[in-house]
C-alpha cells in the first residue's frame, strides 16, 4: 500500500528539500501523511482548475511544482481567499498536497535541466554549482548548453515549437546562438551569471523592461518564453517518474491545467 509520505519520500529523493531556498515552500502542505494512495494528479500549479480536476479524477494526491500555501501569510483557511478555497475543497475530499519548487529548480534532473533538453542543447552543465548532491552531482539553478551555431531567428523558431509558445518576447544581442543559458520561471535576475558563463542567449521568464534593456546594452541575446512554458515541461516527466516507482498508482498528468495568458 502506498501512503503520502511514501510518495513525499520518493520526491525528496528527486529534489531534496535541502536545496530549496530558504523563502521557499516545499513539501506536504495539506493533507496526511498516513492516507493511502491510489490516485495521484500532477500539474505545475495548484490552482482551483487543477483542484476540481483532482476532485472529478477522485485523485489521493496533488503533485506541484508551485506552493498552494505560498507568500501570502495564510492567517485563516476559510471562503475569503482563493487559497483558503483551495484548501477547503483538498481538505473536504481528503486529497493531499505535495510540491517541488526551487528544490526541483536547482536538482540534477529537475527544471532546468528538462527545460535544456527540451531545446534540444548539449552537453549540459549547471552555472555556479550551489553544491553537489549525494552521487556527487552538481545542482543549483542556471543550466547551460550549446547548440549548433545559428541565426537567433531560428532559434526563436526552436523554442517556440519545443515549448509550445504562442509567442517569445526578445532581444537581440546582435549575436549568432551557440552558447544558450536557460533559466527556467522568473530567472532574469541571474543575467550576470549567465554573461559570466560565456552564454550568448538566455531563455528564461517573466523579464522586465530594465532587464531587456540591460541585455541589449550587453549584448546577449534574451528570450522570454513564458512561466508556464519554460517550467511545464518537467511535469509530465516527472509523472513518468512517479509512475514507474509506484506501480499500483494511477499517475495522471493534468489535462486541463494550460496557461491563461494569450497573445492577441
Amino acid at each position: 500500500m502506498t501512503t503520502v509520505e511514501d510518495v513525499l519520500q520518493f520526491i525528496n529523493t528527486i529534489a531534496p528539500p535541502a536545496m530549496a531556498e530558504s523563502w521557499d515552500n516545499v513539501g506536504l502542505l495539506c493533507g496526511r501523511k498516513s492516507r493511502r494512495v491510489k490516485k495521484i494528479l500532477v500539474a505545475l500549479d495548484p490552482f482551483e482548475t487543477v483542484i476540481r480536476e483532482a476532485v472529478e479524477e477522485q485523485a489521493d494526491l496533488i503533485l506541484t511544482h508551485h506552493p498552494l500555501i505560498f507568500g501570502e501569510g495564510l492567517t485563516a483557511v476559510n471562503e475569503d481567499t482563493q487559497t483558503g478555497r483551495n484548501l477547503l475543497t483538498l481538505m473536504e475530499h481528503g486529497i493531499a498536497a505535495i510540491n517541488a519548487h526551487t528544490n526541483l529548480d536547482m536538482a540534477p534532473g529537475g527544471v532546468n535541466d528538462c527545460l535544456a533538453k527540451a531545446l534540444g542543447l548539449q552537453d549540459i552543465q549547471v552555472i555556479a554549482p550551489a553544491g553537489q548532491d549525494e552521487l556527487g552531482r552538481d545542482f543549483g539553478l542556471l543550466r547551460q548548453g550549446t547548440t549548433e551555431a545559428q541565426p537567433l531567428e531560428a532559434f526563436l523558431s526552436r523554442v517556440k515549437t519545443a515549448l509550445g509558445c504562442e509567442g517569445l518576447r526578445y532581444v537581440n544581442g546582435g549575436k549568432p546562438v551557440h552558447r544558450v543559458a536557460v533559466g527556467g520561471g522568473a530567472c532574469a535576475g541571474e543575467l550576470a551569471e549567465a554573461l559570466d558563463a560565456g552564454c550568448d542567449t538566455f531563455v528564461t521568464a517573466d523579464v522586465k523592461y530594465n532587464q531587456f534593456r540591460t541585455a541589449f546594452e550587453l549584448g546577449v541575446n534574451l528570450i522570454d518564453a513564458g512561466h508556464f512554458h519554460t517550467e511545464n515541461p518537467t511535469m509530465p516527466l516527472l509523472a513518468e517518474k512517479l509512475q514507474a516507482a509506484f506501480p499500483d498508482v494511477v499517475v495522471k498528468y493534468s489535462g486541463k491545467h494550460t496557461v491563461c495568458m494569450k497573445f492577441f
